[in-house]
């Protein structure tokens, strides 16, 4: 028992200490100011699997809610999302507890129906490809030593993030499944999966409150 808790201690400590070498995690400016573009606020739960015995099995203490400020400004990306990990059993492998991570999306023409994207997050860079509607988009990132919530190393299982996004605009839905895996001297090992569901909210005149006090 004092072996596992020294274990998680450690590891809560190295991911402190990643903390104070990342100088921010949303890149800082001047003056703070409201920007009038489309944005678009997700709201939703993650359901989460680890890879064990050559297929995924369910794993409870790794589900999170997590919320997405998406702004979006013409051919560029600009998201913060922010996740939290309920279960009081999480071990820890899967990053920090509590996370906030920054994604910047710059998009570019990639044939007659698709576009290509480059991706500058803060858990390092990447790429991926989109339809020119943005409803289905797979983004692929390498994770950087230094990112603020994994700690990359030889001996982490994992050193690469996949997402794949299913935007259904008319069903007010997105529905995405984030993979963790290792890629080295071209083998893939799986590490784990998690299948997302979020509901968006856009900016809306209301014509009275949308809540009252409970009498």
């Amino acid at each position: 028992m004092k072996k596992t808790i020294f274990a998680m201690g450690v590891i809560v400590l190295m991911s402190a200490c990643n903390l104070t070498q990342k100088t921010a995690i949303v890149p800082t400016i001047a003056n703070s100011d409201f920007e009038d573009t489309y944005t678009i606020i997700w709201n939703g739960k993650s359901e989460a699997y680890i890879y064990a015995g050559g297929k995924y099995v369910r794993n409870e203490t790794y589900d999170y809610v997590f919320n997405v400020v998406q702004k979006r400004y013409d051919n560029k990306w600009k998201s913060t999302k922010t996740l939290h990990r309920n279960h009081p059993e999480y071990d820890f492998r899967g990053g920090q507890r509590s996370q906030t991570m920054y994604f910047e999306i710059d998009y570019f023409k990639n044939g007659e129906s698709k576009a290509g994207l480059i991706l500058n997050t803060s858990l390092g860079e990447g790429k991926g490809v989109t339809d020119m509607e943005f409803r289905e988009q797979v983004l692929i990132i390498q994770l950087n030593q230094n990112n603020p919530y994994y700690n990359i190393s030889k001996h982490t299982p994992f050193n690469k993030m996949k997402i794949t996004q299913h935007y259904k605009y008319e069903e007010g839905l997105l529905t995405e499944t984030v993979e963790l895996y290792k890629e080295k001297n071209g083998k893939i090992t799986p590490f784990s999966k998690m299948e997302e569901t979020a509901v968006f909210y856009i900016r809306e005149k209301i014509n009275k409150a949308p809540t009252t006090f409970k009498q």
